[in-house]
């Protein structure tokens, strides 16, 4: 536990609408590793709120039944008119299921419980896969309301839904707690990735590897760190999201930790990712034009 003082500032927004760019499709990051209490949602909320603060237009797609993305976003329950079940039943567009959040620049497409008996009901359709991929493939126009980056919550398991993010991503963002049992979760999230760039998605790639809940107290944490980065190299991210109980509290007050506490340790680490993210985005850029 640190001993940060609550400051109750607010990050700051830009006032202008978001930068003009070129009509473009946006790029996907599905959030993903099978096992719970990672960070997941986490990051999903405070990497969505940094991009936003740095001027991207951003949805975020939460796809766990729990619904913490949505909530932790301060998405009312009553609120969800429609939510992502009824997009991957084709009950409703992807556009008519987002909502604004507090945050300037920052949407939602919010879950609700009954995506918990969604592959009962799907899973002997053929386009079962592809029901995320083609709901995201009309949610850009080349009007102002196009976004820059999708992001997908996914469940803590490698089910249909999670299949369904990886299907329609262009990258996976892995959070991997500092804990003794990471790299054998990462194995397994890895062969996934494998499987599904296989059979479903060839050109899915692994954006970056974020070690989360680390404890600079902790010898365990450093020696977690070192071995990731010897299996991973390049993939782990430079960035390290410290334990910090800040962003523990702010999802209770439906905020992200930039909102809540912008000063703290986990707030800085956040815009610290999302700029890192930005710096992968265009070097890939860069590099598919070379």
């Amino acid at each position: 536990m640190d001993d940060e003082t609550h400051t109750g500032e607010v990050v700051a927004f830009p006032s202008e609408g978001p930068r003009p760019r070129a009509v473009r499709p946006p790029r996907v990051l599905a959030i993903a590793n099978q096992k719970g209490g990672v960070g997941k949602t986490t990051t999903a909320i405070n990497l969505g709120t940094a991009l936003a603060a740095i001027g991207e237009k951003v949805l975020v797609i939460d796809l766990d039944p729990q619904g913490n993305a949505s909530t932790g976003l301060g998405i009312d329950r009553k609120n969800r008119e429609y939510s992502t079940y009824d997009v991957l039943t084709a009950e409703a567009s992807l556009r008519a299921a987002t909502l604004p959040t507090a945050v300037p620049h920052l949407f939602i497409a919010p879950s609700t419980m009954d995506l918990a008996g969604l592959e009962l009901e799907i899973g002997h359709t053929r386009d079962r896969a592809f029901r995320l991929r083609n709901a995201l493939a009309a949610v850009n126009s080349g009007g102002a309301d196009d976004f820059a980056y999708v992001l997908v919550d996914c469940p803590p398991s490698l089910n249909l839904l999670t299949i369904n993010a990886m299907a329609a991503a262009n990258a996976i963002l892995v959070p991997l707690q500092c804990e003794f049992f990471a790299l054998e979760g990462l194995s397994q999230l890895l062969k996934t990735v494998d499987q599904v760039r296989e059979q479903l998605n060839p050109n899915l790639t692994i954006h970056g590897i974020v070690l989360t809940m680390f404890d600079a107290r902790n010898n365990l944490s450093g020696q977690v760190v070192a071995d990731v980065r010897q299996f991973m190299g390049s993939k782990v991210y430079d960035t390290v999201i410290p334990r910090n109980v800040r962003v523990s509290e702010a999802p209770s007050y439906g905020k992200p930790v930039l909102v809540y506490d912008l000063k703290c340790s986990g707030s800085e680490a956040y815009l610290r990712l999302a700029t890192e993210i930005i710096q992968r985005e265009r070097q890939l850029t860069e590099l598919q034009a070379s």
